[in-house]
């Protein structure tokens, strides 16, 4: 298994509603999203191919709402930011992988990744709700996993909660739980899917 990356997997076609993601985000920001639908096509999904912010919301939208141009995370704090020329736009609590300390070493240690990287592809379909990849592992990753006779693994992501819970909402929202990826509330993934725009730099601090 390749830290969920059956999860994650991206589908060749699929239409999203902005109507069904409205309901999960901030009122004054529901009310835009609202006016218009998003649709993705197998074109604009493909792995070597990132999506285009104009695919993602309509013109509206993305006038109203800041961009960001950089994502930190800061594991120790258990906090995700959205920044933008330094100052942060938005600040999300999250949860990690179930041993959260240190950098992610090889396949299946359940740990983060730590260090800097890109959001690359994103998956509406997976069976978290929303999902957007961490460019893990990078040729540093891959060496030192290597160097150990192991796999780096891979399919690292930032996504929302389990589209068919198995603990309860108290769990997710206070317990680390993911296998490595970063966790967030399903109305905070709205907002950062709609404000960080393709190949995003994240730098994912201890």
């Amino acid at each position: 298994m390749n830290d969920g990356a059956s999860r994650h997997k991206i589908q060749p076609r699929y239409t999203v509603s902005a109507l069904t993601v409205a309901t999960l985000m901030p009122r004054n920001i529901a009310v835009l999203v609202t006016a218009s639908l998003v649709f993705f096509t197998a074109a604009s999904v493909r792995a070597e191919s990132p999506l285009q912010s104009s695919a993602l919301v309509s013109t509206s939208v993305e006038a109203a709402l800041p961009l960001a141009d950089k994502v930190v995370v800061k594991k120790g704090e258990r906090k995700l930011y959205l920044m933008n020329n330094g100052a942060p736009l938005r600040t999300f609590k999250i949860a990690l992988g179930l041993r959260p300390e240190g950098h992610k070493q090889f396949e299946g240690d359940f740990r983060t990744p730590e260090g800097s990287y890109r959001l690359t592809r994103r998956n509406p379909n997976s069976e978290y709700f929303l999902s957007i990849q961490v460019d893990y592992p990078n040729a540093q990753d891959v060496k030192r996993a290597r160097s150990q006779g192991l796999r780096p693994g891979g399919a690292i992501m930032i996504h929302g909660q389990p589209n068919t819970p198995k603990k309860s909402r108290d769990y997710y929202a206070n317990v680390d739980w993911t296998e490595g990826c970063i966790a967030v509330s399903n109305s905070d993934m709205v907002e950062i899917w709609l404000m960080t725009p393709p190949d995003t730099p994240i730098e994912i601090l201890p």
